[in-house]
């Protein structure tokens, strides 16, 4: 009894050892990285643009130039990437060969619908962005494999956009490499990348910003609960306010108020029934908006701003 009882304890002692030997071979230790990651975010009317890299610092080293001859062997646009087989003296990113733009993992691009870089066609999805800089002109590269480790394994065939860019050297330096991402108008943005005194800027559009809302506006509706007023109510506001597809957005509203009416979707109708010249239905429209505003307690500005706008339309009727 007591020989199995002793077998049983050693046997547990020897499954918890296991166990825990496994759960720390498992285990990962964060450490901090010399290049920290970072990624940038921006929205182009309704379409979502996300770059996610590492951040390189300049460190007093030669960031751009020419490679050195013993990098000879490396032909054509292959990397020369790698810091473990950089020779001393050469620079970070030699001229002319593929680079991951960024640090560690290839810099990752991300849109959530078709956009136009530098004006040529990038469909929606996450790619990782390389590039081949050369003095006067960079070529960006959108590659079909997001999830990469630098430019080591970088195909060429798998590349879904290759664009160029123009580089502009400026006299500040930047120390730490950096995306940013700044609008340029409703439709359109601008990236730049900033290393050292070098800045490659490209430009991010979306054709048709109202097009694409209305679509996304169409499927949302699409998808929407049968008892969902509120998502109609916005996608007719959208379609109302910037006269799209008006009859389909006409529809949309009065479902919305079939569903439940509220002073959000009825004023509505009285505001876009008073832009249309129909004053008389405007005001029977902004007036029960009143009441249905007040009867659910509604934000009091509201209510005053729609009682104004019912007293003007008043007025013009007189």
């Amino acid at each position: 009894m007591i020989t199995l009882k002793r077998s049983f304890i050693s046997s547990l002692a020897l499954v918890t050892l296991m166990l825990a030997g496994a759960q720390l071979a498992s285990a990962q230790i964060r450490a901090p990285r010399p290049s920290p990651k970072a990624s940038v975010m921006g929205t182009i009317g309704v379409t979502d643009l996300t770059i996610t890299y590492s951040r390189p610092s300049v460190k007093g080293r030669t960031i751009w130039g020419d490679p050195l001859p013993e990098q000879a062997s490396a032909k054509g646009e292959a990397t020369l990437d790698d810091q473990n087989a950089r020779p001393k003296g050469a620079p970070i990113v030699p001229w002319g060969h593929a680079w991951r733009t960024g640090a560690n993992e290839a810099t990752q691009f991300v849109v959530t619908d078709d956009v136009l870089i530098n004006g040529q066609k990038l469909p929606a999805g996450s790619y990782s962005l390389h590039t081949i800089p050369t003095k006067d002109e960079f070529t960006l590269i959108f590659n079909s494999v997001a999830n990469q480790w630098g430019s080591f394994n970088y195909d060429a065939t798998k590349d879904t956009l290759r664009v160029k860019a123009k580089p502009q050297w400026v006299p500040e330096n930047k120390e730490w490499l950096e995306y940013s991402i700044e609008p340029v108008d409703d439709s359109s943005a601008r990236v730049n990348i900033r290393w050292e005194k070098l800045t490659v800027p490209f430009t991010v559009e979306v054709k048709d910003v109202k097009g694409l809302t209305l679509t996304k506006a169409r499927a949302a509706v699409a998808a929407a609960k049968p008892d969902d007023a509120q998502i109609r109510s916005q996608a007719a506001s959208y379609a109302l306010q910037n006269k799209l597809a008006v009859e389909e957005a006409w529809g949309w509203l009065n479902e919305s108020i079939k569903i439940r009416p509220t002073i959000g979707n009825v004023g509505l109708k009285a505001r876009m029934l008073a832009q249309d010249g129909k004053t008389a239905e405007a005001i029977a429209a902004g007036e029960q908006a009143i009441q249905l505003g007040k009867e659910a307690k509604a934000n009091p500005t509201a209510i005053t701003n729609l009682e104004k706008l019912v007293a003007q339309w008043k007025t013009k009727k007189m």
